[in-house]
């Protein structure tokens, strides 16, 4: 999958995702009839949309690793798989954080928890190499 197919569904994701969450944040206080089925329509699209990207990317993914694993399904060989994945995590999350500077205290603090995992996760995979 090229770069810019993996841009554009990951802000497909994101965007349904934002979209259903405040949805489902504003329904309460919709008291017009008309405008909540058009909002409980609406959202039920996103979702829609939301899962036909997700299947994709898990479809791709499924294929890559399948692909990856078929002549060497050895646990030495799916750790490095395992590797390779958690370290273009890593490598793409501190993209981001160094090109949002301005980012909150709150998004800055989830996105170094989730780096420190993977790094200690990349840490425990040695050992299976």
């Amino acid at each position: 999958m090229k770069s810019d197919d993996k841009n554009i569904l990951r802000e497909v994701q994101k965007n349904t995702q934002m979209a259903m969450q405040a949805i489902d944040s504003i329904g309460s206080k919709i008291y017009d009839d008309t405008l909540a089925v058009q909002v409980a329509r609406d959202s039920m699209r996103y979702g829609e949309i939301y899962n036909r990207e997700t299947g994709y990317q898990e479809m791709m993914l499924r294929g890559a690793i399948k692909a990856n694993t078929m002549l060497n399904s050895s646990t030495s060989h799916v750790a490095e798989l395992l590797i390779q994945g958690t370290n273009r995590g890593l490598t793409d999350m501190w993209k981001i954080m160094n090109h949002c500077e301005n980012a909150g205290d709150r998004s800055v603090e989830i996105a170094k928890e989730l780096m420190d995992f993977e790094e200690k996760s990349i840490e425990k995979l040695k050992e299976y190499l």
